[in-house]
């Protein structure tokens, strides 16, 4: 089956990617894996990471794609398909998964969403940035160690002690 999926050659996309076991927190033992990963699909493909979170069980980015092309459902098959080959395989696999020679590692499907203006990117960098304290991972978002936050707080984009009030801004981030 074919998705249709936004296709905009230098789009700008909001990603939230799932691992299968919801329960898990894969994504932040196994960080340096995901980063190769990563890594690895920017080298053959690239695209810039404007913002990213990952937390145990899930992540979200917003990637700028070349002005040349679009083709971001194939980088996540590659960042997928790199993270789990370099883990063990310990996980169940149903039926259905061993058929198409899946691991069981990630949700087939992702959420995407194409950046439509400024304020759109700006609201969806937030709710990434906040995200981890949304989860109750941590109080404040600058606690968080797998997000861009810091290189926003490095380049003075942001306030060391940004989101430190965020429930006093109307509308929250990307809740809605």
């Amino acid at each position: 089956m074919r998705y249709r999926r936004a296709n905009a050659a230098g789009g700008t996309y909001f990603f939230t990617v799932n691992l299968a076991d919801r329960r898990s927190d894969l994504l932040v033992r196994h960080i340096d894996e995901l980063r190769a990963a990563i890594k690895a699909a920017k080298n053959a493909r690239p695209f810039e990471i404007l913002a990213m979170v990952v937390l145990p069980e899930h992540l979200h980015a917003i990637w700028r794609m070349p002005q040349d092309e679009a083709d971001y459902p194939l980088r996540w098959s590659q960042i997928k398909a790199g993270f789990s080959r370099q883990l063990a395989k310990v996980e169940t696999i149903n039926a259905s998964r061993a058929f198409k020679r899946e691991r069981g590692i990630w949700q087939r499907r992702y959420w995407e969403h194409q950046i439509r203006n400024e304020l759109d990117l700006e609201r969806h960098v937030d709710y990434i940035h906040y995200n981890p304290v949304k989860h109750g991972w941590v109080a404040c978002p600058a606690d968080w160690p797998y997000s861009t936050l810091h290189r926003y707080i490095e380049r003075g984009w942001v306030a060391p002690d940004w989101g430190g009030r965020m429930a006093d801004v109307e509308g929250g981030y990307g809740e809605r």
